[in-house]
């Protein structure tokens, strides 16, 4: 049995999760107004991965036979000034919620909940793989600079993103 605790971090997680979802879904909608379809392609499969991580902590509180309660999703932003733009705030939130998981991690080391703490492993190891991913798309948007013939060389590499369902825990 999950304790109330556990529970409710996983279920503000949770949210946060679906917000992030919600926020590459704004991003995503950017960048099909820009037509730059690659882009659009790999947001998807960050959305499909968001989705995917929420989903994996609702079905844990569930199994643990805790009871999931879903709150309200906060409005994200819509509107920015360029892709590299975009990439730092992907970056910037992709560290805010690394920083959520770990204190996660400490609600379940301080409840000293084992089996919270091997599925919570799994999502800190995810953040690293995350902001990896997404510094890399940054660092290649700094270099880029203004070069419209390499956005749109970025933006075909962008388009070969696959989403692979992960294996949570």
């Amino acid at each position: 049995m999950i304790s109330e605790k556990m529970q409710s971090a996983f279920l503000d997680q949770i949210n946060k999760e679906l917000y992030s979802e919600y926020l590459y879904l704004s991003m995503k909608a950017y960048f099909a107004n820009l037509n730059l379809q690659g882009f659009v392609n790999w947001m998807d499969v960050q959305i499909q991965e968001e989705h995917a991580h929420a989903m994996g902590m609702f079905d844990y509180v569930i199994e643990r036979g805790g009871k999931v309660t879903l709150e309200a999703i906060d409005k994200p932003q819509c509107d920015w000034q360029s892709p590299y733009e975009v990439f730092k705030a992907i970056l910037a939130h992709e560290q805010y919620v690394t920083s959520r998981i770990n204190a996660l991690a400490d609600v379940a080391q301080e409840t000293n909940d084992r089996a919270a703490m091997i599925l919570i492993n799994w999502y800190i190891k995810e953040q690293v793989e995350e902001e990896s991913n997404v510094g890399g798309v940054l660092a290649q948007l700094e270099m880029i600079g203004n070069d419209k013939h390499a956005l749109y060389a970025l933006d075909k590499e962008l388009a070969q993103r696959t989403f692979t369902a992960p294996v949570i825990g």
